[in-house]
């Protein structure tokens, strides 16, 4: 595989990687927020990757961001009568963020762009490996 085609891949998971903790802090600075309707409550979001496949040899692979998507999982709904918020029921609706799994997530990406890190700088110190070689 060329060197070039390594690095398309670590770059685009990289950048896949920032998409990813870039959504884990959105969803962590919005986890206590609160609202006074279900539709009106923030929802955790989680990107959607995908393996790109390049030509018939593999050359041109990436990971792409498809989107990001909305979580599902239900809202947490308390019983807050007194806050400003609350509906005529005297419910209040959290997001459905569970900061430990987000907070576990982020250690995943980062440690999964560092590693992307690591890959460019192999990469890089090969080439000039290569590089000294022709020089001799």
């Amino acid at each position: 595989m060329p060197f070039r085609d390594i690095a398309t891949i670590a770059g685009s998971a990289m950048t896949a990687q920032t998409t990813r903790l870039n959504t884990i802090a959105s969803n962590l600075a919005n986890a206590q927020s609160a609202a006074g309707t279900e539709d009106g409550a923030y929802h955790a979001r989680k990107p959607v990757f995908a393996a790109v496949m390049g030509h018939d040899n593999g050359a041109g692979a990436r990971v792409q961001v498809l989107d990001v998507v909305s979580s599902t999982e239900p809202l947490r709904e308390a019983y807050e009568p007194g806050n400003p918020l609350a509906n005529a029921e005297g419910k209040v609706f959290y997001p459905n963020v569970n900061p430990v799994a987000e907070m576990t997530d982020m250690m995943s990406a980062s440690r999964a762009f560092e590693t992307n890190v690591e890959v460019l700088g192999r990469v890089r110190s090969m080439q000039q490996s290569l590089l000294r070689l022709g020089d001799a």
